[in-house]
């Protein structure tokens, strides 16, 4: 999975465990002429492995711990993890607001928005409204099958900007990953939800989300936030 999010440059400096090891590996001595040792690509695999299965369980938690940004991968603080399946709702939705943020009508627009997106183009938009630690957290994981196809948008204003993704691997390979960036840079900055209401921006990057997905893949698609 790819977790995204709009980080302040103080959060991105904060480094994994993890992340510090692979860059221990490349500055270890060694005996040889040679100022860096390299290590086989085949080394990293099990770190990869390990990093992909990791980064659902660190967003669902309500922060996001992976930050994608122009100078590479860097890890964020993250919270402890929560799982509270008592705030699940007793039936299945895509959309869950334990925030109070949505109303009644606005939920079931953006569940319907949200069901066309999947007949339309085989993805799976999931919306969990929150603010942390008042989350269901890692128990959305099971509620709704995450899988390589599902965007999962955490609505939660902890960190200033409310728009936080969790990207499928496939969803990756069709979505430029610089179009979240802008997403939430658009519609999750503080002053825009703080202006328009938490609301407006949830339901504006469900729509901008769902444009995205509708263009053909391409050099171009998802260039413009809409």
């Amino acid at each position: 999975m790819v977790v995204l999010q709009l980080l302040s440059p103080s959060i991105c400096q904060h480094t994994s465990k993890n992340l510090t090891h692979v860059v221990a590996i490349s500055r270890s001595p060694v005996s040889s002429p040679q100022l860096f040792s390299i290590p086989k690509s085949s080394d990293f695999a099990p770190l990869i492995s390990k990093l992909k299965s990791n980064s659902l369980n660190l967003a669902l938690t309500g922060t996001v711990a992976l930050a994608l940004t122009f100078s590479g991968v860097g890890f964020a603080e993250a919270k402890v993890g929560v799982n509270k399946p008592e705030l699940l709702p007793k039936e299945f939705t895509t959309v869950i607001d334990v925030a109070g943020f949505l109303s009644e009508g606005q939920e079931k627009r953006l569940a319907k928005e949200i069901d066309s997106i999947e007949k339309d183009t085989g993805f799976k938009l999931r919306v969990l409204a929150q603010n942390y630690p008042d989350t269901p957290g890692l128990a959305i994981k099971d509620f709704w099958q995450v899988d390589d196809r599902t965007i999962v948008f955490v609505a939660d204003p902890t960190f200033g900007n409310i728009l936080n993704f969790n990207v499928g691997e496939t969803v990756d390979l069709d979505i430029p990953r610089s179009f979240w960036s802008r997403l939430a840079g658009k519609y999750g900055n503080m002053f825009y939800w703080k202006e328009k209401g938490e609301d407006a921006s949830v339901e504006a990057a469900v729509m901008a989300i769902s444009s995205c997905l509708r263009e053909p893949v391409g050099v171009n698609n998802c260039a413009e936030v809409k």
